[in-house]
């Protein structure tokens, strides 16, 4: 089972800033989850929630302030003195920790409650600019954004993410087309979770901290976890024995 660090090490640093990605990169993990929205200059930045309340010391939505107004905030200060100055990265900072490491990225576009038009260009072209095509994964709730991304580049892996009880996962899956589905916990304990994955579906399970949880996976058989604690997963398969 593999491990994906949610939101960089969300757990042990403030959750999409650079501290937390670098911590990520620095462990042999699998992969790497990371949250992406549009600011009103059009450029793409880091962050999972659609307004800045939560993780800064300001307020307002992504959409509505610029990149310049947005680094004005601090993002680090909220989860602790040691990140204090922490700002809000861009998705080409990001990537380029991960420029030279082996891990897997995903893109999750947060196009579900905004529309963001033309985010997923704008994606797309600057990870075929920086040579990540093939280490790129896209996924979103907006299923939408999913079936368009995919019409673009149909060569990069993309993926449905849900937090619902589907009556038949995979052939939706198919519909789309995605390539996989990102399961919320504990849904994917479901039957549909063992039906799909009897079907060829690829399954990777959000947002998992607890051993039990991780244990109950296992028993599944899915595919990878995201997890906001990635070091102390990693030690959890690894004392079971379990491919990380």
């Amino acid at each position: 089972m593999k491990i994906y660090a949610h939101r960089g090490s969300s757990g042990t640093h403030p959750e999409n800033t650079l501290a937390a990605f670098k911590e990520a990169a620095r462990l042999e993990i699998f992969g790497v989850e990371l949250d992406v929205h549009l600011t009103q200059d059009d450029k793409l930045v880091v962050i999972h929630d659609e307004s800045i309340n939560r993780t800064s010391n300001g307020k307002g939505f992504v959409r509505d302030l610029t990149l310049s107004e947005l680094r004005a905030y601090d993002f680090g200060n909220w989860f602790g003195d040691d990140f204090k100055g922490e700002s809000i990265p861009t998705l080409e900072e990001v990537l380029k920790i991960f420029q030279n490491t082996a891990h897997h990225l995903n893109i999750e576009l947060k196009s579900d409650i905004f529309e963001y038009e033309g985010m997923g260009d704008k994606v797309l072209h600057l990870v075929e600019k920086m040579g990540l095509a093939e280490r790129v994964l896209i996924s979103s709730f907006d299923h939408e954004a999913v079936r368009n991304f995919k019409k673009s580049a149909p060569l990069i892996e993309v993926a449905l993410v849900t937090m619902d009880v589907l009556v038949d996962a995979y052939d939706y899956a198919r519909f789309i087309p995605a390539d996989a589905l990102h399961i919320s916990y504990p849904a994917a304990l479901r039957k549909m979770t063992k039906e799909a994955m009897l079907k060829g579906a690829i399954i990777r399970v959000f947002t998992v901290n607890e051993v039990l949880d991780v244990q109950a996976l296992q028993q599944i058989g899915v595919h990878a976890i995201f997890t906001d604690f990635p070091e102390k997963m990693k030690h959890v398969l690894e004392a079971g024995k379990i491919d990380k």
